[in-house]
This record gives C-alpha cells, sequence and structure tokens, in this order.
C-alpha cells in the first residue's frame, strides 16, 4: 500500500481530486487530498499574507500530524513548487514527487519567475483595487480550463477561487540533499495549450541522476476531472514499479 498526498493547483481546492481519491482507495492506498489555505473548507483565510510558503506548511504539517511515511507527493500545476518545498523540508518521508503539469523549479525561483501565464496574471491584479488578490481567468465558452462537459464545470464552479498574489512571488527553498534522491515522475496532459507553452521543458534527468520518468496523457490540465481513470492508472504505475 502507498500513501498518496494529493496537492491541487492554485485556484483549486481538495475537491477536485473527489473523482481519484475513490479510485485510488479501491486500489488499496491511503490518500489525503488536503485543502490549501484560502481554499474549499478554508477559503475565509484567503488573505495577502497567505503565499507558497504558507502552503507548503500546510502539507508538511499534514504529513507529520498524520506521520505519513514513503509519501507520494503529486502536485497539480503550481503545486510543483509546493511538493518541492515539502521534499526540502521532509525528505525522509517523501518517497516520490510526481509532477502533474507542475512548474517544475530550481532553488531560489518563484511561479511568475517561471511560468509567463502567471505572471502576467499577478501582473493584471497589481493595477486593480485589491492588487494581492488574482482571480482565475481560465473562464470561456469552453469552460474552466477549457473544461466544457457541463456536469464537469459544475464540480469546477463548486472549488474555483482566487490565490494570493505571494503564492506566485515567493520562492522555493531546494536545498537539501536528501531530498535529490527521491524518484520523480511527470505526467504531461496533451490536450489543450502546448506544456512548453506555459513552463519549461521537462528535465532529461532527475535530481539523482536517472533518466527522466515522462508519461503522456491524452487530457487536459484538470484531468483528475476529465479523466480521472486514466490518470490513476498512471500514478500507480510508480508504487506498483517500486513494490
Amino acid at each position: 500500500m502507498s500513501t498518496f498526498v494529493l496537492v491541487h493547483d492554485a485556484w483549486h481546492a481538495g475537491q477536485v481530486w473527489d473523482r481519484i481519491v475513490p479510485l485510488l482507495e479501491a486500489a488499496g492506498h491511503a490518500c489525503h487530498a488536503p485543502s490549501l489555505t484560502g481554499h474549499g473548507s478554508r477559503a475565509s483565510l484567503l488573505g495577502p499574507e497567505v503565499g507558497l510558503h504558507t502552503h507548503i506548511d500546510d502539507v508538511t504539517s499534514l504529513i507529520e500530524a498524520e506521520h505519513l511515511d514513503e509519501v507520494v507527493l503529486v502536485g497539480h500545476g503550481y503545486a510543483g513548487l509546493v511538493i518541492e518545498g515539502v521534499a526540502d523540508r521532509v525528505p525522509e518521508q517523501v518517497g516520490q514527487l510526481v509532477y502533474l503539469n507542475g512548474m517544475i523549479p530550481a532553488d531560489g525561483e518563484s511561479a511568475v519567475a517561471i511560468d509567463p501565464p502567471t505572471r502576467r496574471r499577478v501582473e493584471r491584479a497589481a493595477g486593480s483595487d485589491t492588487p494581492w488578490r488574482v482571480p482565475a481567468d481560465e473562464r470561456t465558452a469552453d469552460g474552466w480550463f477549457g473544461v466544457t462537459d457541463p456536469a464537469d464545470i459544475r464540480l469546477l464552479e463548486a472549488v474555483i477561487g482566487d490565490e494570493s498574489a505571494r503564492c506566485f512571488t515567493e520562492t522555493v527553498t531546494i536545498r537539501n540533499p536528501r531530498s535529490f534522491r527521491i524518484p520523480r515522475a511527470h505526467i504531461d496532459c496533451m490536450q489543450g495549450p502546448s506544456p512548453e507553452a506555459a513552463r519549461r521543458s521537462l528535465p532529461s534527468r532527475q535530481p539523482n541522476g536517472d533518466p527522466a520518468v515522462v508519461w503522456q496523457l491524452d487530457a487536459g490540465h484538470d484531468c483528475m476531472v476529465t479523466a480521472p481513470t486514466a490518470l490513476v492508472e498512471l500514478l500507480l504505475r510508480f508504487p506498483a514499479e517500486r513494490s
């Protein structure tokens, strides 16, 4: 049995994983899908002081409070920075990092430094009456984040909320040598904009020197909503191979 901790993207909440958690648990695995500070049941806590380090604290505290070990940390989008920060703090409790269309930071980088669309959103918010509050602006005629099915859109409408600019401007620390030994995998969602249009290319090697592990998924960015079964099949690959 593996223990999965699923960390949602910016503007989302833990409920976005509601179609994933039962599938992982049915396969015999433990699963946690917390809402980060300022989201979901914790939306009332959103404020200008909430930042990347707040979210790293959220996930680190969960791992420590629940005495979790060999955790498979899954970071969606922005949460790529979150899971790297967690791994730097408690590497002995993390067994695997999985970037789900995730931002890939280096030590000392922020989301605005590595992701041009995020930088543009923060710049737009800076000129508003609430410069610290960055709204999700992925709503189009096709729904939220490219999701088009009405039932899927209703699920997202229940979880989408604003984000604090500090989440995108604070930098992540990746300096603990023990964290470099943690295996990493990348899930690239192939529908929608090219991944390279929004973030840097995937690395050819992991920090531990092994070749990069990259899995492609024929789905859009919010694949946990639109393609849960296919996503779970990929998430279960590494624990199965490791065992």
